[in-house]
C-alpha cells in the first residue's frame, strides 16, 4: 500500500498555513467565501485531521467514518465483473497514466487519502460512435477498509452507457473521474446498494468538452454510511450536464450528496435533480447543492433542485441549495428545496377512487421517486430500481399516524 502519492500536486495554498483560510487586514482568519476557492490536493498529508466542524464535514457522523478519513486503505486491485461490448474497453492502469488528475482533484482529506492509496486505476473508455453500453458490478470488496480510482473517458464524438453497481460489504473511500471528449455524449449511473454496514465515501469529478453531454445518475439505496459527492466542470462551450439523484434512507441510514457544478465557459447548461425518501427512526439524509456562474460563463442556463419525501417520524433531511452568479450576462439559473410529508390531495384523490390508505400512500412515494428512475433511461436498469423502491416500502408500515 501507498501512503501518499509519488508526486503530490496542490493547486492552492494559502498564506497561512491554515486549510480554508485566508490571512485578513486585522490579523485574524476568515474562510473562504466562494466554492471555486476552495483548497485543493492529491496528498492527504496537505489536510489536517478531520474533526467534524469543517464545512464539507460538519453534517457527516465522522467518527463512523474515521477510518476512510484517517486510517491506512488498501490500495489494491479488487474483483469486478463486466462483459464490455464493442466501442468499450476495461483495462487497469498505473498511476502515471496521463488521464489521472485531468477531471478534477481533492478537496477534502477522504479523498485525497484514497487518491494517495491507490496502486492502479480502473480505465472504462468509450470510443465508439455507435450507442454501447457497460456495467462494472462490485460485490466482493470485503470488510476491510479500501481506496479506489476509476477514470471513464468518453472519447471525442463517442456514445456510451456505464453503471456501476455496487453491493455486498464494503469500507470504500473512492475516486471517479469523468471526462467527456468534444461532442461526446455519456451516460454514468452509480447504484449503491450495500450491505447494512457498508461504508462508502465517494468523490466523482467530471469535465465537459465543447458540445458535450453528460448525464450523471446517483441512486442511493443501502449501506450505513454512504456519501457521494460529484462535481461537474462545465469547461468549454456548449458543455451540457442532467445530474440526478434517488436515495431511500431507511432507519439508522446516513445518505449523504455534496453536488457542485462549476460553469466556466459560454452557453453551457446544467440541470440538477435529486429526489429522495426517508423512513424509520433516525434515518437521515444531506444534500448540498452548489451551483457557480463564473464571469467566463456568459449565456449560461441552470437550475438545480432537491425534494425530500419523509415517510415517518424519527426522520431528519438536510438540504441546502446555493447559487453563486459572478455574470449577469446568462439566460436563467435558479434553484429550489422542499421537505415535507404526503400530499393530502393526492391521497384524498387515490382513495376517493377506492384505494386503501396504505395503498395508496405506496403509490404516492412510487411517484414521487418514479420521476428520477424513468430518466436513467435503461428499462432493465428502471426495473430493478423499480422492485427495490418496492422492497424498502415493504420494510415498514406506511401509515397516516407515523
Amino acid at each position: 500500500m501507498s501512503t501518499q502519492a509519488p508526486e503530490a500536486t496542490t493547486t492552492r495554498l494559502d498564506e497561512s498555513g491554515q486549510h480554508g483560510f485566508k490571512a485578513h487586514s486585522d490579523g485574524g482568519y476568515v474562510p473562504v467565501q466562494t466554492r471555486s476557492a476552495r483548497f485543493a490536493s492529491t496528498n492527504v498529508l496537505d489536510f489536517p485531521t478531520v474533526t467534524g466542524r469543517e464545512a464539507v464535514w460538519k453534517l457527516t457522523p465522522v467518527a463512523t467514518v474515521s477510518s476512510l478519513i484517517e486510517g491506512d486503505l488498501d490500495g489494491s486491485g479488487y474483483e469486478f465483473q463486466a462483459e464490455p461490448g464493442s466501442g468499450i474497453d476495461i483495462t487497469w492502469v498505473e498511476r502515471t497514466d496521463a488521464r489521472i488528475g485531468t477531471a478534477g482533484i481533492p478537496e477534502e482529506r477522504a479523498s485525497a487519502n484514497a487518491w494517495s492509496s491507490f496502486d492502479k486505476a480502473l480505465a472504462i473508455t468509450v470510443s465508439g460512435e455507435e450507442a454501447a453500453s457497460v456495467t462494472v458490478a462490485r460485490s466482493a470488496l470485503g470488510t476491510a477498509a479500501r481506496a479506489a480510482h476509476t477514470v471513464i473517458e468518453a472519447k471525442p464524438f463517442s456514445q456510451g452507457l456505464v453503471i456501476l453497481q455496487n453491493d455486498g460489504d464494503a469500507q470504500l473511500s473512492e475516486n471517479v473521474e469523468i471526462i467527456v471528449g468534444d461532442s461526446a455524449s455519456l451516460t454514468v449511473v452509480t447504484v449503491q446498494q450495500w450491505n447494512d454496514d457498508a461504508l462508502h465515501l465517494a468523490s466523482h469529478f467530471a469535465k465537459i468538452g465543447r458540445d458535450a453531454k453528460l448525464k450523471h445518475v446517483v441512486v442511493t439505496l443501502g449501506g450505513k454510511v454512504v456519501r457521494v459527492n460529484p462535481t461537474t466542470h462545465l469547461a468549454s462551450q456548449g458543455a451540457d450536464v442532467e445530474a440526478l439523484g434517488l436515495y431511500f434512507s431507511d432507519a439508522g441510514q446516513h445518505l449523504e450528496q455534496q453536488v457542485y457544478v462549476n460553469h466556466d465557459a459560454p452557453n453551457t447548461r446544467s440541470r440538477v435533480n435529486y429526489k429522495g425518501a426517508l423512513q424509520g427512526a433516525s434515518a437521515r439524509t444531506v444534500w448540498i447543492g452548489d451551483v457557480l456562474i463564473q464571469q467566463s460563463a456568459p449565456g449560461t442556463d441552470s437550475y438545480e433542485q432537491n425534494r425530500n419525501l419523509v415517510l415517518t417520524d424519527g426522520t431528519r433531511a438536510d438540504s441546502v441549495p446555493n447559487l453563486e452568479i459572478e455574470t449577469g450576462d446568462i439566460q436563467g439559473a435558479g434553484h429550489a428545496s422542499a421537505t415535507g410529508r404526503f400530499d393530502d390531495e393526492q391521497l384524498f384523490y387515490l382513495q376517493a377512487r377506492g384505494i386503501p390508505e396504505a395503498q395508496a400512500r405506496r403509490l404516492v412515494v412510487r411517484g414521487f421517486l418514479t420521476e428520477i428512475v424513468q430518466k436513467i433511461g435503461v428499462a432493465e436498469l428502471e426495473e430493478r430500481l423499480q422492485a427495490a423502491i418496492e422492497d424498502e416500502l415493504a420494510k415498514t408500515a406506511i401509515t397516516g399516524g407515523e
